[in-house]
């Protein structure tokens, strides 16, 4: 198991997890962000600082963004386990599911 990012991230792009991450597993894409299950060591430290409060433990993820689990998955399972964010940068790939949202959570 372990934290993923849902709904509430997409467009915004905070970057306050990153910031904290100690692993440095959480990756930028063009729409949000996602965390490398393979690499994350399920510290919760990104979790807190969120400020939209988009981080859950996978367990808890609501189910109404269930499918943002799959897509925290999937993202890596095209990108692999880069070994750190900080060194690749923003990637310029979304999981097909974000890539399709409409714009969200952007102020008017």
């Amino acid at each position: 198991m372990t934290y993923t990012i849902a709904e509430p991230c997409v467009d915004v792009l905070d970057k306050a997890c990153i910031e904290e991450c100690p692993v440095d597993c959480i990756y930028e894409g063009n729409r949000m962000l996602y965390i490398q299950p393979d690499e994350c060591v399920d510290c919760g430290a990104c979790e807190p600082v969120c400020p939209v409060e988009a981080i859950f433990y996978e367990d808890d993820v609501p189910d109404e963004w269930s499918e943002y689990v799959t897509a925290n998955i999937d993202f890596f399972n095209e990108v692999g386990s880069p070994g750190g964010a900080a060194k690749t940068g923003k990637i310029d790939y979304d999981h097909p599911f974000i890539k399709a949202l409409p714009p969200m959570n952007t102020e008017d």
